[in-house]
């Protein structure tokens, strides 16, 4: 098994045990769809702060696995100067949503197209 898929498991499955430990939310992120539902959700909802943190930090920790992994394949190149993450994350909602397939994507797996196709390296 290789060291990326191996890692994005790990997260996938010890997300909803830190939500639970933390007290704050119940999440369960399995599918890109399940990642767009946090990372869309309504700012009036009551865990609205912490669904979007989760959201972020999941991105984030996604990114930073790919970065350290990739080598030169690497799937997309964000430009400089890059996007805000509030804005690319809503973009990755939109994307998201406008296909059916996209939300049956693994969430890592989701994400990553996402942004092969929208940041393509050039």
């Amino acid at each position: 098994m290789k060291i990326l898929p191996m890692l994005a498991v790990l997260a996938c499955a010890a997300a909803p045990l830190a939500a639970q430990a933390a007290g704050s939310i119940s999440v369960r992120v399995g599918t890109a769809g399940d990642l767009a539902e946090l990372c869309g959700v309504n700012p009036k909802d009551t865990a609205a702060d912490a669904k979007i943190n989760f959201c972020h930090g999941f991105a984030q920790g996604a990114l930073d696995v790919e970065a350290k992994y990739a080598g030169d394949k690497k799937k997309f190149c964000m430009p400089s100067p890059a996007p805000t993450r509030t804005a690319t994350m809503g973009e990755f909602v939109n994307w998201v949503r406008a296909l059916p397939t996209h939300k049956t994507l693994g969430p890592v797996e989701g994400l990553m197209q996402f942004l092969g196709e929208r940041f393509p390296c050039k």
